[in-house]
C-alpha cells in the first residue's frame, strides 16, 4: 500500500462511518476509481480499530457514567438514566447483531451491487429528510423507552443494506419516534460502539483464519488518521445539525445515488 492510498482509506472510513450518507458507498468507490489493490483485512480491522477509538473517546465521560451505574444497578442500588441508556444500547444491538452474523456472507456476496446502493442512498435519504423536516421531537437519549429502543434497533438491522447508512437509518428512526436532533445523533453514536466492535471482531476472525502480511506502519497510520478524522466528524456533525438540520446529508445523499447510478449504469 502507498501513502496516498492509506490516507484516502482512513479519511474516507472515519468521516464516512459517522455521517448519514453510507460508507459502504464511499469505499466501494475506491477501487472502482483507482487502480488500488484490496487493502486486506489487516487493515480494515485498523480502520474499525480507529473510528471506535474515537467514538469512546468522544463519549468517554457518558461511557463511564453508564459503565459505573450498571455495575451499581446489577449490585442492587438501583437503575438510574445511565444505566437505564447502556441497557437500551445493549438491546439496540441485538437485531443488528443477530442478523449480521446470521446473513453475513449472504450480504457480503448478493447485495453489495451498485444499484442497490445507489437506490438505497436516495430512498433512505428521502426518508431521513421526511423524518428532520417533520416537527422536531424533544426528548434526549436519556428519554427513550422500550417501544422507542425496539423500532430503532429493528431500523439499524436494515443498515445491513449496503447504501443505507448506520447513522442515518438510526438518526432517522429515533426522529420518527420524538427525539431531537442532537439526541438521536448521540444515541446513533453510541450505538455504533458495539456495533463497530462486532464488525472488527468478524474481520478479525478471518484475518486469524486466512494469516496475511501485515504492515504495521500502514496499519498504525490508518488508525490515527481515521481516529482523528472520526472524531472532527463526530463533533462538527453535532454542531451543523443543531444550524442547518439533516438537509444538507439528505441534498447529498439523494445527488450522489443518482451519480452511482448515473455513472455504473448510463
Amino acid at each position: 500500500m502507498d501513502w496516498l492510498q492509506v490516507v484516502v482509506l482512513a479519511v474516507v472510513q472515519g468521516v464516512s462511518e459517522f455521517l448519514p450518507v453510507s460508507s459502504s458507498a464511499h469505499l466501494i468507490l475506491v477501487p472502482v476509481l483507482t487502480e488500488w489493490q484490496d487493502q486486506g483485512l489487516a487493515f480494515d480491522v485498523a480502520l474499525h480499530l480507529g473510528s471506535l477509538s474515537a467514538v469512546i473517546i468522544y463519549f468517554r465521560q457518558e461511557i463511564w457514567q453508564m459503565v459505573i451505574s450498571s455495575l451499581a444497578a446489577l449490585s442492587g442500588k438501583g437503575v438510574n438514566e445511565d444505566a437505564r441508556l447502556a441497557l437500551w444500547v445493549t438491546l439496540a444491538t441485538i437485531p443488528v447483531g443477530l442478523i449480521g452474523l446470521l446473513m453475513h456472507d449472504v450480504i457480503s456476496h448478493f447485495m453489495r451491487s451498485t444499484l442497490i446502493i445507489g437506490f438505497s442512498l436516495i430512498g433512505f435519504g428521502l426518508l431521513l429528510g421526511y423524518a428532520d423536516w417533520r416537527k422536531e421531537g424533544t426528548r434526549s437519549e436519556y428519554q427513550l423507552r422500550l417501544k422507542d429502543v425496539l423500532i430503532i434497533g429493528g431500523a439499524q438491522a436494515l443498515a445491513l443494506i449496503p447504501g443505507t447508512s448506520r447513522s442515518g437509518i438510526t438518526i432517522t428512526a429515533a426522529l420518527m419516534v420524538g427525539m431531537n436532533r442532537e439526541g438521536a445523533s448521540r444515541f446513533s453514536f453510541l450505538l455504533s460502539i458495539p456495533v463497530i466492535v462486532l464488525a472488527g471482531g468478524l474481520e478479525a476472525v478471518g484475518l486469524f483464519s486466512d494469516p496475511q502480511s501485515i504492515d504495521w506502519i500502514a496499519m498504525l497510520a490508518g488508525t490515527l488518521l481515521s481516529g482523528v478524522s472520526a472524531y472532527l466528524c463526530i463533533h462538527y456533525f453535532l454542531v451543523v445539525i443543531k444550524k442547518l438540520g439533516m438537509q444538507p446529508f439528505v441534498i447529498y445523499r439523494v445527488l450522489f445515488g443518482a451519480w452511482l447510478l448515473w455513472f455504473f449504469y448510463f
